[in-house]
């Protein structure tokens, strides 16, 4: 019976151990608001550039927005660099060039507040346009007459 009973204890002391160890394993809160971290665009015409506006905040200090990079050179942010005060909205408009048809998942990595980053992404289908016009509609011109 004491077998089993320091058995017991022993796992009771290792599981509280654990539980401290995720304790403090938690990621700390982050600083920084968005409208959104995901933007799809849905089905879109190739050839047609597209923009949305992300808008971010500082959560409870100011936000030092130093730099906004897209993963490619079909996806072009604009921003204006500086310190925000906390709780000002801060807007950064993302544009994407639609030239090649099929879908896409487009990442923009924001730099702030002296070296943290938080990426977020736009989405989407690019649908290709016909390579001719259609054709006249015959039936058009018999009503004309």
């Amino acid at each position: 019976m004491k077998k089993i009973s320091l058995l017991f204890s022993f796992f009771v002391l290792l599981g509280s151990t654990a539980v401290i160890a995720q304790a403090s394993e938690q990621k700390p809160a982050e600083k920084i608001w968005l409208n959104e971290e995901k933007h799809d665009f849905g089905k879109i015409p190739q050839g047609t550039p597209v923009f949305t506006w992300f808008e971010l905040k500082g959560v409870g200090e100011d936000l030092k927005l130093e730099m906004v990079q897209a993963g490619c050179g079909c996806t072009t942010p604009e921003f204006k660099a500086g310190t925000y005060k906390a709780g000002e909205a801060v807007k950064i408009k993302v544009g994407f060039n639609a030239a090649a048809a099929g879908p896409f998942n487009k990442p923009i990595t924001i730099f702030y507040n002296d070296g943290k980053q938080k990426v977020i992404f736009i989405s989407g289908e690019v649908q290709s346009t016909p390579s001719t016009p259609a054709p006249a509609n015959q039936g058009l011109a018999k009503i004309k007459q």
